[in-house]
């Protein structure tokens, strides 16, 4: 079984598909990881030999942040955002969108579930 960066790669996924399970590592990456290591991308995990193995670990610690080390810079990054007191930072902190996205509806996903108020109506408004 082939472990990479601390994931387990999927055996029966071409190895170009596989790697994109490790967090940090994308379709692009994943090409030109695979290329410059000189293993072929259409290669099925099962078939990949120890040495194969050993050059993708070597290549992705040496050359790409990834899993752990990735995660730890984002959050990072978010936390001297809310230190400095920017407005992508208090975005955050207040857990609404950041990159400019409308709240008065949809958000969902970053405001969660809706929060009734009890005893507001609808407001009808007659044409």
């Amino acid at each position: 079984m082939a472990r990479i960066a601390g994931v387990e790669l999927p055996l029966d996924k071409r190895i170009l598909y596989g790697l994109q399970n490790v967090f940090g590592i994308g379709q692009a990456t994943a090409r030109r990881i695979l290329k410059e290591t000189g293993i072929d991308e259409n290669a099925r995990g099962k078939a990949l030999t120890e040495d194969q193995v050993n050059r993708l670990n070597a290549f992705i610690d040496k050359n790409a942040t990834v899993e752990g080390a990735l995660r730890r810079q984002n959050q990072q990054n978010i936390q001297r955002l809310k230190e400095i007191g920017c407005y992508r930072g208090l975005r955050h902190r207040r857990g609404l969108p950041v990159r400019g996205q409308r709240t008065r509806t949809n958000a969902r996903t970053r405001k969660g579930p809706r929060k009734t108020v009890a005893g507001k109506k609808q407001s009808k408004t007659t044409t």
